[in-house]
């Protein structure tokens, strides 16, 4: 394992040391990125209680984009399983659903289950690459955008608009649907999106059985909804500011926080791959991230602290996609490397030590 302490390679005590000496100092810390297994986010809760920092997960617009519409009108949801079991007509929403190997499993069987087991599966897509490999009806997406393409096709699935053959077209492939299912990536619909979407759920359920399937992010969002809520009842973008956490999307929002000044330190948890904040390295830092990221280099950071990558070097509990659950990823070739909820704890010890409590 690895460290780096403004730019020059140290020990990981010398790390953890300067790493709890930088957040001491601050007033206004955040921890940001949360791509990491469930002990490290439970680790980064309790790091964040003792400082009284806020929280907020890379995967923040996609998660609040969801939760946005849930907390509006409540959301009609099923599952991987129910879909390739059950759906007979699925209409695939913009280009991220076209990653990985959902839609090609989707595609290579017909519903077994339900009322359309043994039915022809009609595969539909708006606003998709139009991806020739798997024989689908492709549907063009508005100018505007996913969000406009869904008020659209809501208004002529409602019979507000007309004449428009494709959305007239397409509206009446979902309503013949026995099980539809509609699959997407909420950060790719957006918030106006999603709502929209959900809104054309609740009309289709009127006359026929429609449901969503939503994407889960790659950098551990579900698992980081499911730990805070169990450990704040709140969802992710919390403070303890205030000795008690409080959850506010905009006022906790990282990028927002840090570019108006308000935030003077960050620590960036990333065991697992994530994207990297364009933030990184403009405002005093600590990085935490998996051996062999592009952070770690000691360039994006005052301090950096290479750890165990779940899954791969080391085991631990992240969101299993296919099976819908946090599940245990055992290691593919584990190593003797120290986990990133190893070194979060040891930084929380060190600054409880120093008397930094919120």
């Amino acid at each position: 394992m690895a460290a780096w302490v403004k730019g020059g390679a140290a020990d990981v005590d010398a790390a953890v040391e300067a790493a709890a000496d930088l957040l001491a100092a601050s007033r206004v810390p955040v921890l940001a990125g949360l791509s990491a297994e469930v002990s490290a986010l439970r680790a980064a809760y309790r790091l964040a209680e003792t400082l009284g920092a806020s929280l907020d997960p890379v995967s923040g617009p996609g998660i609040y984009a969801e939760l946005g519409a849930l907390s509006a009108g409540g959301v009609m949801t099923t599952t991987r399983a129910e879909t390739v079991g059950r759906a007979d007509v699925v209409l695939i929403l913009g280009n991220r659903p076209w990653d990985g190997d959902l839609i090609g499993e989707i595609a290579a069987a017909a519903p077994s289950r339900g009322r359309a087991a043994g039915a022809e599966r009609a595969l539909l897509s708006l606003g998709g690459p139009q991806n020739g490999a798997i024989r689908h009806v492709a549907y063009a997406a508005d100018a505007g955008g996913l969000a406009l393409s869904l008020g659209h096709l809501r208004a002529f699935a409602k019979g507000h608009l007309a004449g428009e053959a494709a959305f007239a077209d397409l509206a009446r492939r979902l309503f013949s649907a026995q099980y539809g299912v509609v699959i997407y990536d909420a950060e790719e619909v957006g918030e106006l999106g999603v709502e929209m979407l959900q809104g054309l759920i609740r009309d289709l359920n009127e006359s026929t059985r429609f449901f969503a399937l939503t994407l889960a992010d790659p950098f551990q969002g579900r698992a980081a909804v499911q730990l805070s809520a169990w450990t704040t009842g709140q969802a992710p973008r919390v403070g303890f500011g205030r000795h008690q956490p409080e959850h506010d999307p905009w006022r906790f929002d990282s990028a927002r926080q840090i570019a108006s000044g308000e935030a003077d330190a960050a620590l960036w948890l990333a065991s697992l791959p994530a994207p990297r904040p364009a933030w990184l390295g403009s405002l005093p830092t600590v990085a935490i991230v998996g051996e062999g990221s592009p952070e770690a280099a000691g360039e994006t950071a005052e301090i950096v602290i290479t750890v165990g990558v779940p899954g791969q070097s080391v085991g631990g509990a992240l969101w299993n996609e296919r099976r819908g659950v946090i599940a245990y990823a055992e290691p593919k070739a584990a190593a003797e490397a120290q986990t990133a909820a190893d070194v979060l704890a040891r930084i929380r010890d060190r600054l409880i030590e120093k008397g930094v409590s919120c």
